[in-house]
Protein backbone atom coordinates (compact mmCIF):
# COMPACT_ATOMS: atom_id res chain seq x y z
CA UNK A 1 0.00 0.00 0.00
CA UNK A 2 1.24 3.36 -1.13
CA UNK A 3 2.57 5.68 1.53
CA UNK A 4 -0.29 8.57 0.74
CA UNK A 5 -3.13 5.97 1.59
CA UNK A 6 -1.34 5.23 5.13
CA UNK A 7 -0.28 9.21 5.85
CA UNK A 8 -4.51 9.37 7.78
CA UNK A 9 -2.97 6.92 10.12
CA UNK A 10 -0.23 9.46 11.60
CA UNK A 11 -2.14 12.51 11.42
CA UNK A 12 -3.35 12.25 14.49
CA UNK A 13 -2.07 11.98 17.60
CA UNK A 14 -2.89 9.04 19.35
CA UNK A 15 -4.49 11.43 22.30
CA UNK A 16 -6.62 13.14 19.99
CA UNK A 17 -8.29 10.25 18.39
CA UNK A 18 -11.94 9.30 19.37
CA UNK A 19 -11.75 5.70 19.46
CA UNK A 20 -9.58 3.32 21.52
CA UNK A 21 -10.37 0.59 19.43
CA UNK A 22 -11.46 -0.14 15.41
CA UNK A 23 -12.52 -3.34 14.46
CA UNK A 24 -12.66 -4.24 11.12
CA UNK A 25 -14.84 -7.10 10.06
CA UNK A 26 -14.78 -8.37 6.36
CA UNK A 27 -18.07 -10.05 4.94
CA UNK A 28 -18.87 -12.13 1.83
CA UNK A 29 -22.48 -13.67 2.25
CA UNK A 30 -22.22 -14.36 6.17
CA UNK A 31 -25.30 -12.46 7.04
CA UNK A 32 -26.39 -14.61 10.15
CA UNK A 33 -22.81 -15.11 11.28
CA UNK A 34 -22.18 -11.13 11.09
CA UNK A 35 -25.13 -10.70 12.68
CA UNK A 36 -23.50 -12.83 15.60
CA UNK A 37 -19.75 -11.28 15.03
CA UNK A 38 -21.62 -8.06 15.72
CA UNK A 39 -23.72 -8.46 18.94
CA UNK A 40 -20.93 -10.47 20.36
CA UNK A 41 -18.49 -6.83 19.40
CA UNK A 42 -20.82 -4.86 21.50
CA UNK A 43 -21.39 -7.04 24.41
CA UNK A 44 -17.37 -7.56 24.92
CA UNK A 45 -16.87 -3.75 24.54
CA UNK A 46 -16.93 -2.90 28.58
CA UNK A 47 -15.18 0.40 28.61
CA UNK A 48 -13.62 1.30 25.83
CA UNK A 49 -14.67 3.17 22.89
CA UNK A 50 -15.27 1.47 20.68
CA UNK A 51 -15.12 2.13 16.21
CA UNK A 52 -16.69 -0.79 14.12
CA UNK A 53 -16.20 -1.01 10.01
CA UNK A 54 -17.60 -4.05 8.04
CA UNK A 55 -15.96 -3.96 4.57
CA UNK A 56 -18.85 -5.76 2.64
CA UNK A 57 -17.10 -8.01 -0.26
CA UNK A 58 -20.09 -7.79 -2.78
CA UNK A 59 -22.49 -9.95 -0.86
CA UNK A 60 -25.50 -10.73 -2.25
CA UNK A 61 -27.27 -11.82 0.91
CA UNK A 62 -28.30 -8.42 2.35
CA UNK A 63 -25.64 -8.49 4.80
CA UNK A 64 -25.01 -4.81 4.38
CA UNK A 65 -28.80 -4.19 4.65
CA UNK A 66 -28.80 -6.04 8.17
CA UNK A 67 -26.02 -3.96 9.45
CA UNK A 68 -27.58 -1.12 8.88
CA UNK A 69 -30.97 -2.00 10.04
CA UNK A 70 -29.68 -3.55 13.19
CA UNK A 71 -26.13 -1.97 13.56
CA UNK A 72 -26.90 1.84 13.00
CA UNK A 73 -23.60 2.50 14.88
CA UNK A 74 -21.59 0.50 12.53
CA UNK A 75 -20.22 1.60 9.26
CA UNK A 76 -20.90 -0.22 6.17
CA UNK A 77 -18.29 0.17 3.51
CA UNK A 78 -19.77 -1.89 0.02
CA UNK A 79 -17.07 -2.80 -2.49
CA UNK A 80 -18.93 -3.49 -5.73
CA UNK A 81 -16.49 -6.34 -6.53
CA UNK A 82 -14.81 -9.39 -4.06
CA UNK A 83 -11.76 -8.05 -3.10
CA UNK A 84 -10.29 -10.72 -0.82
CA UNK A 85 -9.34 -10.71 2.92
CA UNK A 86 -6.33 -8.31 2.39
CA UNK A 87 -7.52 -5.29 0.42
CA UNK A 88 -10.85 -5.55 2.20
CA UNK A 89 -8.96 -4.70 5.31
CA UNK A 90 -7.10 -2.44 3.39
CA UNK A 91 -10.48 -0.54 2.41
CA UNK A 92 -11.28 -0.75 6.06
CA UNK A 93 -8.40 0.70 7.58
CA UNK A 94 -8.47 3.65 5.78
CA UNK A 95 -11.44 4.69 7.64
CA UNK A 96 -9.47 3.74 11.25
CA UNK A 97 -10.03 6.23 13.86
CA UNK A 98 -8.96 4.09 16.50
CA UNK A 99 -5.50 4.05 19.02
CA UNK A 100 -5.42 0.08 17.54
CA UNK A 101 -7.10 -1.81 14.89
CA UNK A 102 -8.84 -5.27 15.37
CA UNK A 103 -9.23 -7.43 12.91
CA UNK A 104 -11.80 -9.96 13.72
CA UNK A 105 -13.26 -12.26 11.23
CA UNK A 106 -17.38 -12.58 10.71
CA UNK A 107 -17.59 -15.88 11.77
CA UNK A 108 -15.56 -15.63 14.54
CA UNK A 109 -16.99 -14.25 18.21
CA UNK A 110 -15.84 -12.01 20.73
CA UNK A 111 -16.14 -13.30 24.64
CA UNK A 112 -16.61 -10.90 27.17
CA UNK A 113 -13.17 -9.17 28.38
CA UNK A 114 -11.52 -10.56 25.35
CA UNK A 115 -11.18 -6.52 23.63
CA UNK A 116 -10.03 -5.31 27.31
CA UNK A 117 -7.50 -7.62 27.89
CA UNK A 118 -5.93 -7.06 24.25
CA UNK A 119 -5.75 -3.67 25.07
CA UNK A 120 -3.91 -4.13 28.04
CA UNK A 121 -1.63 -6.69 26.81
CA UNK A 122 -0.50 -4.55 24.03
CA UNK A 123 -0.24 -1.79 25.81
CA UNK A 124 2.22 -3.45 28.45
CA UNK A 125 4.92 -3.42 25.75
CA UNK A 126 5.31 -0.71 23.22
CA UNK A 127 7.40 -2.73 21.06
CA UNK A 128 4.61 -5.03 20.17
CA UNK A 129 3.44 -4.83 16.67
CA UNK A 130 0.48 -7.50 16.74
CA UNK A 131 -1.27 -9.37 18.75
CA UNK A 132 -3.91 -12.21 18.63
CA UNK A 133 -5.67 -14.62 21.11
CA UNK A 134 -6.76 -18.18 21.83
CA UNK A 135 -8.63 -19.02 19.30
CA UNK A 136 -11.29 -21.92 20.05
CA UNK A 137 -14.17 -23.83 18.03
CA UNK A 138 -17.86 -24.03 19.34
CA UNK A 139 -17.37 -27.09 21.22
CA UNK A 140 -14.31 -25.54 22.79
CA UNK A 141 -11.71 -27.29 21.08
CA UNK A 142 -8.54 -25.72 20.09
CA UNK A 143 -7.50 -24.04 16.80
CA UNK A 144 -4.14 -23.11 15.57
CA UNK A 145 -3.22 -19.94 17.19
CA UNK A 146 -0.10 -19.09 17.15
CA UNK A 147 2.46 -20.25 14.47
CA UNK A 148 5.92 -20.23 12.84
CA UNK A 149 6.84 -18.99 9.36
CA UNK A 150 6.64 -21.52 6.85
CA UNK A 151 9.42 -22.69 5.48
CA UNK A 152 9.75 -25.96 3.25
CA UNK A 153 11.12 -27.81 6.06
CA UNK A 154 8.33 -26.95 8.30
CA UNK A 155 5.60 -27.63 5.36
CA UNK A 156 7.46 -31.05 4.39
CA UNK A 157 6.77 -31.57 8.58
CA UNK A 158 2.98 -31.26 8.17
CA UNK A 159 2.41 -32.66 4.84
CA UNK A 160 4.05 -35.97 5.69
CA UNK A 161 1.81 -36.10 8.75
CA UNK A 162 4.32 -35.73 11.09
CA UNK A 163 2.80 -32.84 12.66
CA UNK A 164 -0.39 -34.34 13.36
CA UNK A 165 1.85 -38.17 14.94
CA UNK A 166 3.99 -36.46 16.96
CA UNK A 167 2.23 -33.05 18.32
CA UNK A 168 4.24 -33.55 21.35
CA UNK A 169 7.19 -33.02 19.55
CA UNK A 170 9.24 -29.28 19.86
CA UNK A 171 10.82 -30.80 16.36
CA UNK A 172 7.61 -31.90 14.64
CA UNK A 173 5.20 -29.61 16.19
CA UNK A 174 6.94 -26.73 15.51
CA UNK A 175 4.99 -25.20 13.20
CA UNK A 176 1.42 -24.93 15.08
CA UNK A 177 3.56 -24.82 18.22
CA UNK A 178 1.74 -27.81 19.66
CA UNK A 179 4.04 -28.71 21.46
CA UNK A 180 3.72 -26.27 24.01
CA UNK A 181 0.81 -24.76 26.67
CA UNK A 182 -1.61 -23.23 25.01
CA UNK A 183 -2.34 -21.74 28.39
CA UNK A 184 1.15 -19.74 28.42
CA UNK A 185 1.31 -16.30 26.46
CA UNK A 186 4.21 -16.56 24.14
CA UNK A 187 6.12 -14.43 21.04
CA UNK A 188 5.96 -16.21 18.46
CA UNK A 189 5.79 -16.07 14.12
CA UNK A 190 2.83 -15.05 13.21
CA UNK A 191 -1.00 -15.14 14.86
CA UNK A 192 -4.16 -15.80 12.35
CA UNK A 193 -6.18 -13.19 10.77
CA UNK A 194 -9.35 -14.57 12.60
CA UNK A 195 -8.08 -12.34 15.50
CA UNK A 196 -5.51 -9.89 16.06
CA UNK A 197 -5.37 -6.54 17.20
CA UNK A 198 -2.09 -4.05 15.86
CA UNK A 199 -0.80 -0.82 17.06
CA UNK A 200 -1.74 2.02 14.60
CA UNK A 201 1.70 3.34 14.22
CA UNK A 202 3.01 0.27 13.33
CA UNK A 203 0.44 -0.31 10.27
CA UNK A 204 1.41 3.18 9.58
CA UNK A 205 5.01 2.07 9.57
CA UNK A 206 5.62 -1.42 7.94
CA UNK A 207 2.20 -0.64 6.05
CA UNK A 208 -0.90 -2.46 5.16
CA UNK A 209 -1.53 -6.37 3.92
CA UNK A 210 0.29 -6.83 0.66
CA UNK A 211 -2.85 -6.71 -2.19
CA UNK A 212 -1.01 -9.23 -3.86
CA UNK A 213 -2.51 -11.84 -1.79
CA UNK A 214 -5.99 -12.59 -2.76
CA UNK A 215 -6.46 -15.04 0.07
CA UNK A 216 -4.44 -16.74 2.62
CA UNK A 217 -0.68 -15.58 4.15
CA UNK A 218 -1.56 -12.27 3.87
CA UNK A 219 -1.36 -11.98 7.99
CA UNK A 220 1.67 -14.25 7.72
CA UNK A 221 3.65 -11.89 5.38
CA UNK A 222 2.30 -8.49 7.39
CA UNK A 223 3.46 -10.16 10.86
CA UNK A 224 7.19 -11.29 9.17
CA UNK A 225 7.36 -7.17 7.86
CA UNK A 226 6.49 -6.66 11.50
CA UNK A 227 9.43 -8.45 13.05
CA UNK A 228 11.77 -7.24 10.15
CA UNK A 229 10.58 -4.41 11.60
CA UNK A 230 11.71 -4.88 15.01
CA UNK A 231 8.24 -5.51 16.64
CA UNK A 232 7.21 -8.47 17.95
CA UNK A 233 4.28 -10.77 17.76
CA UNK A 234 2.62 -12.18 20.78
CA UNK A 235 -0.07 -15.05 21.61
CA UNK A 236 -2.25 -14.16 24.39
CA UNK A 237 -4.57 -16.99 25.74
CA UNK A 238 -6.75 -15.30 28.23
CA UNK A 239 -7.96 -13.58 24.84
CA UNK A 240 -10.50 -16.14 24.05
CA UNK A 241 -12.22 -16.02 20.71
CA UNK A 242 -14.67 -18.55 18.97
CA UNK A 243 -13.80 -19.17 15.62
CA UNK A 244 -16.45 -21.18 13.25
CA UNK A 245 -14.06 -21.36 10.31
CA UNK A 246 -11.56 -24.13 11.44
CA UNK A 247 -15.20 -26.48 12.54
CA UNK A 248 -16.65 -25.78 9.08
CA UNK A 249 -13.77 -26.61 6.47
CA UNK A 250 -14.35 -29.71 7.68
CA UNK A 251 -17.80 -29.96 6.76
CA UNK A 252 -16.21 -29.37 2.95
CA UNK A 253 -16.69 -32.68 0.60
CA UNK A 254 -13.35 -34.40 -0.20
CA UNK A 255 -11.44 -32.62 -2.97
CA UNK A 256 -12.18 -34.17 -6.23
CA UNK A 257 -16.23 -33.43 -5.67
CA UNK A 258 -15.91 -29.83 -4.17
CA UNK A 259 -15.18 -27.16 -6.65
CA UNK A 260 -15.17 -24.42 -4.07
CA UNK A 261 -12.18 -27.01 -1.90
CA UNK A 262 -10.23 -27.17 -5.62
CA UNK A 263 -10.98 -23.20 -5.65
CA UNK A 264 -9.52 -22.68 -2.01
CA UNK A 265 -6.40 -25.30 -2.32
CA UNK A 266 -5.68 -23.67 -5.67
CA UNK A 267 -5.81 -20.11 -3.88
CA UNK A 268 -3.45 -21.26 -0.79
CA UNK A 269 -0.86 -22.78 -3.64
CA UNK A 270 -0.79 -19.18 -5.35
CA UNK A 271 -0.41 -17.35 -2.00
CA UNK A 272 2.09 -20.13 -0.81
CA UNK A 273 4.21 -19.42 -4.00
CA UNK A 274 4.00 -15.59 -4.06
CA UNK A 275 5.16 -15.74 -0.15
CA UNK A 276 7.74 -18.07 -0.59
CA UNK A 277 8.72 -15.63 -3.95
CA UNK A 278 8.49 -12.61 -2.11
CA UNK A 279 10.97 -13.62 1.13
CA UNK A 280 12.64 -16.70 -0.05
CA UNK A 281 13.60 -16.22 -3.37
CA UNK A 282 14.29 -18.98 -5.55
CA UNK A 283 13.00 -21.55 -2.50
CA UNK A 284 9.57 -20.84 -4.09
CA UNK A 285 10.41 -23.93 -6.44
CA UNK A 286 11.84 -25.88 -3.70
CA UNK A 287 8.55 -25.37 -2.02
CA UNK A 288 6.89 -26.04 -5.28
CA UNK A 289 8.22 -29.26 -6.26
CA UNK A 290 8.34 -30.59 -2.65
CA UNK A 291 4.40 -30.29 -2.34
CA UNK A 292 4.21 -31.54 -6.36
CA UNK A 293 6.80 -34.45 -5.51
CA UNK A 294 4.86 -35.45 -2.66
CA UNK A 295 0.93 -35.39 -3.92
CA UNK A 296 2.51 -37.61 -6.55
CA UNK A 297 4.12 -40.40 -4.78
CA UNK A 298 1.09 -40.45 -2.29
CA UNK A 299 -1.13 -40.63 -5.91
CA UNK A 300 1.07 -43.05 -7.54
CA UNK A 301 0.99 -44.98 -3.76
CA UNK A 302 -3.00 -45.10 -3.26
CA UNK A 303 -4.04 -45.61 -7.08
CA UNK A 304 -4.02 -49.30 -7.30
CA UNK A 305 -5.44 -49.62 -4.15
CA UNK A 306 -8.88 -51.67 -3.90
CA UNK A 307 -9.52 -49.80 -0.93
CA UNK A 308 -12.55 -47.47 -2.07
CA UNK A 309 -11.16 -45.13 0.35
CA UNK A 310 -8.04 -45.37 -0.71
CA UNK A 311 -8.92 -44.86 -4.34
CA UNK A 312 -10.94 -41.59 -3.41
CA UNK A 313 -7.96 -39.93 -1.86
CA UNK A 314 -5.94 -40.98 -4.81
CA UNK A 315 -8.02 -38.81 -7.11
CA UNK A 316 -7.38 -35.77 -5.00
CA UNK A 317 -3.93 -36.62 -4.91
CA UNK A 318 -3.94 -36.30 -8.26
CA UNK A 319 -6.29 -33.24 -8.38
CA UNK A 320 -3.51 -31.61 -6.24
CA UNK A 321 -0.68 -32.27 -8.51
CA UNK A 322 -2.71 -30.63 -11.61
CA UNK A 323 -3.57 -27.74 -8.73
CA UNK A 324 -0.05 -27.42 -8.15
CA UNK A 325 1.45 -27.15 -11.18
CA UNK A 326 -1.58 -24.68 -12.80
CA UNK A 327 -0.66 -22.37 -9.56
CA UNK A 328 3.03 -22.22 -10.55
CA UNK A 329 1.82 -21.27 -14.15
CA UNK A 330 -0.71 -18.64 -12.67
CA UNK A 331 2.20 -17.10 -10.53
CA UNK A 332 4.85 -17.27 -12.91
CA UNK A 333 6.59 -19.09 -10.11
CA UNK A 334 5.19 -16.55 -7.52
CA UNK A 335 6.23 -13.38 -9.13
CA UNK A 336 3.06 -12.13 -10.38
CA UNK A 337 -0.44 -12.28 -8.64
CA UNK A 338 -3.25 -13.48 -11.17
CA UNK A 339 -5.85 -10.61 -12.19
CA UNK A 340 -8.07 -10.45 -9.44
CA UNK A 341 -10.74 -11.33 -8.21
CA UNK A 342 -9.44 -14.73 -8.62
Amino acid sequence: MAKAARNHLLMESPASLPFDLSVVIVSFNTRDMLRECLRSVYRATGSLRVQVIVVDNASIDGSPAMVADEFPDAMVIRSEVNLGFGRANNLGFQSVRGRYAVLLNSDAFLTPGSLELSVAHIEANPRIGIGGGRLVGSDGSLQPSARMFPTVLNDLIVLSGLAARFPHSRFFGRFDRTWADAHEAAEVDWVPGAYSIIRREVLAEVGYFDPRFFLYYEEVDLCRRMKQRGYSVWYWPDVRIVHIGGESSRQVPSLERSRTGAQLTLWRMRSMLLYYRKHHGTAARFAMLMELLWCWLQWQRRRLSRDPERHARARADRLLVSLMGRAWRDTRGGRLSPAQPW
